[in-house]
């Protein structure tokens, strides 16, 4: 019995998390801000769980009264990854623990302008752009849990907040590689 209850609280993870990546994903195609195919980066998505380990205490004890800080932050993470990808992953692998190293240049609460302005390097109308983009997208995922019909507190309600925070990750490391000129196209042998 229990083993069903398990089984179908992990299908109702699975299923919220496919549902925030479609979601995201064709909010942010509408808004080319990504690929019609999602990039693979899997320097950047292998660091995913151990970042997202490492922000839970922070994020969670947020939730309750910014729930949209909490998500967009992880999505914020995802771009500020793939622009270390980009420039000097090589460093950025050996200093490790990726998400206490941006949290800890201005505090978690100014984690945005850290991101945003400090590791990215946008300003003004660029800034503005990134920050509304964020905001929407952790509208949107917050909109989700809370129509989920989910209890909270439950170890569903922790694993649909986890699989939301993994899919904004996600979305922001594609974000930012679309930014920075990385696109995704058919690979086409008889080309070569």
């Amino acid at each position: 019995m229990s083993e069903n209850i398990n089984n179908q609280g992990s299908q109702i993870v699975a299923d919220f998390g496919e549902k925030v990546r479609k979601d995201l994903f064709d909010f942010l195609r509408s808004k080319d801000a990504i690929d019609a195919k999602m990039p693979q980066c899997p320097d950047v998505e292998e660091c995913a769980n151990g970042i997202i380990k490492s922000y839970i205490p922070d994020g969670i004890r947020e939730f309750q009264q910014y729930p949209i800080v909490s998500l967009g932050w992880m999505m914020l993470i995802g771009m500020a990854m793939a622009w270390y990808w980009d420039n000097d992953w090589e460093k950025a692998v050996a200093e490790g623990n990726y998400y206490e190293k941006i949290r800890d240049i201005a505090g978690y609460d100014n984690l945005d302008d850290s991101v945003v302005k400090t590791i990215l390097g946008y300003e003004g109308e660029k800034a503005e752009k990134v920050s509304d983009s964020v905001a929407e997208c952790a509208s949107r995922v917050y909109t989700m849990l809370t129509h989920s019909h989910i209890e909270p507190g439950t170890p569903e309600a922790f694993g649909c907040y986890v699989a939301a925070l993994h899919q904004m990750y996600l979305m922001g490391m594609a974000v930012e590689l679309h930014a920075l000129g990385y696109h995704m196209t058919a690979f086409d042998p008889s080309q070569n």
